[in-house]
């Protein structure tokens, strides 16, 4: 009996070892590393703008007395959008009208003075010095007349100032200021959406742009992104935002503009030209010290060795690794946790590349 006992314990110590090296086989899936052509898209969401639009000020400073449009309505070229308090600017063409009406005053006396003179000297009355004398001051009055005129002038458009107008047919997308504020000289007071071509204005972020050229973007309203348009890049803003690390680019939006309002949320798909690399879904991905990697397959041995990777792209559900994986190399795509360098795995599946 006990020599009976002490063969089923060796033979069970022999078994064993097999049992745990059945146990460290992890079944994973594993997908064959292969070159494919892909075009990174990012999405990116802008707003609707006018090509041209305006800061409209008043060029003297006052009171608003009167405001006759409100954010979103439809003004005309030289329409009245608001007033300020023109009293002193009345009072200032009141004092230049009597500056003129003197210097006038001043100009008949010298002009008849001269005229005087004139017909004194060609009697031999008056001396030449006399003559002379009548003259320049005759001058120095039809310089005072010019003078004062400028100056009515001035005052006259200062007081036009008192009245803000439209620029240009467009809509009120911005304002300012209210009645009653005292409003300074080149302070915006509305902002005018001229009527005309229309932008689509992204802020993207720079690296979108690092080695690439994009020449259109499909643009479609946020609420139906079914309606695309390719739209062609107009303007690529040659500095970065500092606070948001983002580029400002616009998308001429001049055959479909008019079904886009002013302000109207749109997506913009900015698509990079076609290039080389190893697509592979984001469970693949893994970390070495903080780096991307990935676990790779050694068909000969079945064991698993970590591989340091660099990704071009990170996209929705995929990335794009352009070095650090060879074509051909099977690449672990689920059951990458507890996976230990060396350690032996079991192809449960293959999944297609």
């Amino acid at each position: 009996m006990w020599l009976a006992l002490g063969a089923g314990l060796v033979l069970a110590g022999c078994n064993q070892p097999r049992q745990d090296a059945a146990v460290e086989e992890r079944p994973v899936v594993v997908t064959e590393a292969a070159l494919a052509d892909y075009a990174p898209t990012t999405a990116v969401t802008g707003e609707v703008k006018a090509r041209i639009q305006t800061e409209l000020s008043f060029r003297v400073s006052g009171r608003i007395t009167e405001r006759s449009v409100e954010v979103g309505s439809k003004v005309t070229k030289g329409q009245v959008l608001a007033r300020i308090d023109p009293r002193e600017q009345n009072a200032d063409v009141d004092v230049a009208s009597a500056s003129l009406q003197a210097a006038e005053a001043q100009l008949t006396q010298a002009q008849l003075d001269f005229n005087r003179q004139q017909n004194l000297f060609k009697s031999g009355v008056t001396s030449r010095a006399r003559l002379d004398q009548s003259q320049e001051a005759l001058l120095v009055a039809q310089a005072t007349v010019e003078s004062a005129r400028t100056q009515l002038d001035v005052a006259r458009d200062a007081l036009s100032y008192t009245e803000l107008k439209a620029d240009a047919d467009g809509i009120i997308t911005a304002r300012n200021a209210e009645v009653g504020q005292v409003a300074q000289a080149a302070q915006s007071i509305f902002t005018l959406a001229h009527d005309g071509p229309r932008d689509a204005v992204f802020n993207v972020f720079e690296a979108l742009f690092l080695q690439k050229s994009l020449d259109h973007v499909e643009v479609a309203p946020l609420s139906d992104p079914s309606e695309k348009v390719s739209a062609p890049v107009r303007e690529v803003s040659p500095t970065i935002d500092t606070a948001t690390g983002t580029i400002r680019v616009k998308v001429a939006l001049d055959a479909a503009g008019g079904a886009l309002p002013l302000g109207a949320p749109v997506v913009g798909t900015f698509t990079a030209p076609t290039r080389q690399a190893i697509i592979l879904p984001w469970n693949a991905i893994a970390s070495d010290g903080g780096t991307p990697a990935v676990w790779v397959v050694d068909p000969k041995t079945s064991t698993v060795s970590m591989k340091k990777v660099e990704v071009a792209e990170y996209e929705t559900g995929r990335f794009a690794v352009s070095s650090g994986l060879a074509p051909k190399e099977q690449v672990v795509i689920d059951g990458t946790k507890f996976l230990l360098p060396g350690k032996s795995v079991t192809v449960a599946k293959e999944a297609s590349p």
